[in-house]
């Protein structure tokens, strides 16, 4: 995994916070693979209640603006589900199969 310990308790800190101490966040993409270089920092939340349209923009920008003021400007992707539920995007797959998960229940 291609975070730095703190960076790693600042993702799972922030998600706590804004999520609930249930949540769960998924690392995949490149920083997953230590033979990679660079990359943005992509995220699979999965809350443990489904979360409204506004709800969920709301909560999306406050973790966002979390992590940008404690981890820099960096390119972070989420993607956010609730846990239990089934989600056909593809992504969520994927990051489920490949990820690394970082917090859980």
């Amino acid at each position: 995994m291609r975070l730095t310990p703190e960076q790693a308790a600042i993702i799972r800190s922030a998600a706590a916070e804004v999520f609930g101490s249930d949540a769960r966040v998924w690392l995949f993409g490149s920083r997953v693979d230590d033979a990679k270089r660079g990359g943005d920092i992509d995220l699979l939340i999965e809350t443990p209640d489904r979360l409204a349209p506004a709800e969920l923009v709301r909560r999306r920008t406050r973790y966002a603006a979390r992590l940008y003021r404690s981890l820099g400007e960096q390119r972070i992707d989420m993607v956010i589900t609730a846990q239990g539920e089934p989600d056909p995007r593809p992504v969520v797959a994927e990051a489920q199969r490949h990820g690394i998960l970082m917090v859980e229940a």
